[in-house]
């Protein structure tokens, strides 16, 4: 009996993983992305617990990651409380780790292939991309992230609201003062979040009230990027001046919002990831909350098909229900409060500032805040059930 074939649109950092998961259970997942091979676009993320322990189900992977974990952020050890670290990882490294372990698994990859249309029948799904290739699958998982078509093939074009922020970012030399840690510096109407991703290399943001800029995570001219490397933001204390003085491909780019979504799917396409629910980065949470999709979509496609077998569209439609109906209230609450956090660390004027300060310092007190982290980062289970 052939495999049921499944579609993965995108090949960035949550695709490759899905595809793994659902090779592994029995399914003939193919992978297919718009990009002409893998990018080395943005700058790095932190792998957080939740994430990490989604990732720890692949045989081998979390002892590749090529990241570095800080040794101190809060009062306790993040492995003694949640039995992984925090991990910052440059992404274009992470995501050929990713890319190659998909490829190890058997996993077919097609880059240059951008979706364009999706037709519907009772049992499978015809995708057609900008090349005029067509394939077809039971299923469509769209992991097309921000700037999806898989999204906007299910439910129309939206527009993309600017927020007023504006981020910095790049990689730079260790400061001595910062060796080890995860810091987080505020000032007037700008906030800086940097932590390690090697032994001697630091990765860091900065937040400001900028006019719009593109959404694009392009590293900036050779000229922007010595404008800002002697610019006002070189002047911070505490290892933060230093750390933009000595930025490598200082990229710059635009936070912007789109409107959150009623469902997630239509039919037997669904969405996963920034496809799903896109958010501002001020939680670190992006790639993480991908992951808990990816763990969760499996083990309902687990509980509801343990065979793999060719499912019925009424079957996907149980699977897509009971998988939007934990993850869209869940994922919604995490970008509604990336976005409150955004707009609180990036305060203009010293009277609001030290309000800012004020609630940050009693912040670490806050009992109901923590365990709220908590639960956070124990996700998204105790003993899997995939």
């Amino acid at each position: 009996m052939s495999r049921t074939r499944v579609i993965v649109v995108g090949a960035g950092i949550a695709g490759p993983v899905l595809a793994i998961f659902l090779k592994t259970k029995g399914y003939d997942p193919i992978i297919y992305e718009r990009l002409p091979s893998p990018g080395e676009g943005g700058l790095s993320f932190m792998l957080q617990p939740n994430g990490l322990r989604v990732l720890s189900l692949i045989p081998g992977l979390i002892e590749q990651i090529p990241g570095h974990s800080p040794e101190r952020m809060i009062h306790y050890t993040m492995r003694e409380h949640f039995g992984f670290p925090l991990i910052g990882v440059r992404r274009a490294e992470f995501h050929r780790l990713l890319i190659d372990t998909a490829e190890k698994h058997g996993i077919e990859i097609k880059w240059g292939h951008q979706a364009v249309v999706f037709e519907q029948s009772e049992d499978t799904v015809e995708v057609m991309f900008a090349n005029g290739i067509k394939d077809t699958a039971s299923f469509v998982v769209g992991c097309d992230g921000l700037h999806s078509n898989t999204r906007i093939a299910l439910f129309g074009k939206e527009k993309a609201n600017f927020t007023g922020l504006v981020q910095f970012g790049g990689m730079s030399p260790t400061p001595p003062v910062l060796q080890g840690k995860f810091a987080n510096n505020y000032g007037n109407g700008r906030h800086m979040v940097s932590y390690p991703v090697a032994e001697d290399k630091h990765s860091w943001a900065i937040t400001t009230r900028e006019a719009e800029a593109k959404e694009d995570w392009k590293t900036q001219h050779v000229e922007q990027q010595n404008e800002i490397r002697r610019g006002p933001l070189s002047d911070w204390g505490y290892g933060a001046g230093d750390l933009v003085k000595t930025g490598q491909k200082i990229v710059k780019y635009g936070l912007y919002d789109r409107p959150e979504l009623k469902s997630w799917f239509k039919g037997r396409i669904v969405l996963l990831g920034d496809a799903a629910h896109p958010t501002s980065p001020h939680l670190g949470q992006g790639a993480n909350q991908a992951f808990e999709d990816v763990y969760h979509i499996m083990r309902l496609l687990k509980k509801y098909n343990p065979s793999a077998s060719q499912p019925s569209t009424e079957l996907l439609s149980q699977v897509f229900i009971d998988y939007q109906d934990l993850r869209l209230p869940r994922t919604s609450e995490l970008v509604r409060g990336a976005r409150q956090q955004g707009e609180a660390r990036v305060v203009e004027g010293i009277d609001v500032c030290r309000g800012r300060d004020e609630k940050v310092r009693a912040g670490s007190h806050d009992d109901a805040a923590r365990i709220a982290y908590y639960e956070l980062l124990s996700g998204p289970f105790k003993d899997s059930e995939m």
